[in-house]
């Protein structure tokens, strides 16, 4: 199936966004481990929570996770402390996703888990049982989701958990994230040193709690805005807040630097806030930035760069190789379709310095099983009609994408 996108001339809309699928996620394992109390209210509805929904709800032998990376990294910790046996497996791109660190530091910590295929690699074969815990040291340029899912079981340990960072710490909003949700259940984890995080063994607390909407979800709206040829350009997004905890709401910053001003409002009606997009006039010639505390935004800010004709040189892309795909490769292969020259460095960096090449005719934009390149090439349609392949894609964070375009006006014209 193909998505072809064709832009309003006009952009007016109001967007409910999806539910935060990080605090979801971290919430749903956490709800698990303290009982099941109650299901935390306004739930993420993509693939990816869904697949945790189930596994927590039916637990059957054979978890199927799909190509959810956050699931298969939350569940493979969550079983390790659960009793019974399960094997955890998911689809061939997951196959090829690492998971050895993870692993490793279970059974440091007393899991029994096994590699029914690779060894590195899931699929996984994992016997519950309680874990003693204690100290545990592991590298801090490994994904953050690794870590996370070590700190959510560190309240069941015997002896609690004591996490040793070593070298450089990345993505640490997200292990800022997983602390502070740990802490909304009642649990005692804090960072005890620059490098060293505590996690006392001191049971989870059964609560109600409400999600926030995602703020990786607006940064396809902010850079729709930045794009768009209407001077009056208004987007107004709602459930999100400005003291968010989720790192990707750096959003706000960096599109501030692209010509996009967002002014928040209260409304008391819910305790949550409405977000205001507008264009601002302004944007920087050039743009540096580091995206070690939020890689997922990564793609967003490449294509609107480029779209924008704003020369970038970006760094901390190390964790794009291991995410759905191997997202700097795919990221300078699209681009490149449609004329811009990018080039990587080290593995880890992305630059553009304005070159620009011959558009290949009748382009049509590659997905590679991953949502987020079908989410930040659309918006590139306000610049001209794009073409998408296998757009379904988008479920995997935000299932309502393509009605939410078509509510603002674009014209979503399905392909065979």
């Amino acid at each position: 199936m193909q998505y072809t996108i064709i832009s309003p001339e006009k952009l007016n809309a109001s967007i409910t966004l999806p539910a935060s699928k990080s605090i979801s996620n971290r919430a749903l394992i956490i709800y698990a481990l303290s009982g099941g109390h109650m299901l935390p209210m306004n739930l993420s509805d993509c693939d990816d929570t869904r697949v945790i929904i189930e596994a927590i709800r039916y637990m059957p032998k054979v978890i199927d996770i799909k190509a959810a990376g956050t699931a298969m990294r939350f569940m493979t910790a969550y079983l390790s402390v659960m009793r019974g046996t399960h094997v955890i497996t998911g689809t061939e791109r997951m196959k090829h996703r690492p998971i050895g660190v993870l692993v490793d530091a279970l059974r440091m910590l007393g899991a029994d888990i096994s590699y029914v295929e690779n060894e590195g690699f899931p699929p996984l074969r994992i016997t519950g049982r309680t874990l003693t815990g204690g100290s545990l040291e592991i590298a801090g340029n490994v994904s953050s989701q690794y870590i996370s899912a070590l700190l959510m079981i560190g309240p069941m340990l015997e002896k609690g958990l004591e996490m040793r960072l070593t070298g450089d710490i990345i993505s640490r909003p997200y292990i800022d994230l997983t602390l502070w949700l740990m802490r909304e259940f009642g649990a005692d984890a804090e960072w005890s040193a620059g490098d060293v995080i505590s996690v006392k063994a001191q049971p989870y607390r059964g609560r109600d709690y409400v999600i926030e909407n995602d703020w990786s979800g607006a940064s396809y709206w902010y850079e729709m805005v930045a794009l768009s040829k209407d001077r009056d350009a208004t987007v107004q997004l709602s459930g999100l807040m400005d003291g968010s905890k989720q790192g990707d709401s750096v959003v706000k910053y960096i599109f501030s630097l692209l010509g996009v001003k967002t002014v928040f409002e209260s409304k008391e009606t819910n305790m949550r806030q409405v977000v205001t997009l507008k264009k601002s006039g302004r944007r920087v010639p050039r743009l540096e930035y580091d995206f070690v505390n939020s890689p997922d935004l990564a793609q967003t800010v490449v294509a609107s760069c480029c779209a924008l004709g704003v020369p970038f040189h970006f760094r901390g892309l190390s964790t794009l190789k291991i995410k759905e795909t191997d997202r700097i490769e795919a990221l300078k292969a699209e681009l490149l379709k449609l004329g811009y020259v990018i080039q990587d460095r080290n593995g880890c960096e992305l630059v553009w310095d304005g070159t620009r090449c011959t558009p290949q005719a009748d382009v049509v934009i590659d997905t590679y099983e991953d949502h987020r390149m079908a989410l930040a090439f659309a918006p590139l349609s306000l610049c001209q009609p794009v073409t998408i392949n296998n757009p379904q894609v988008v479920t995997k964070s935000y299932p309502n994408f393509w009605a939410d375009l078509r509510y603002a006006g674009f014209e979503v014209r399905e392909e065979k």
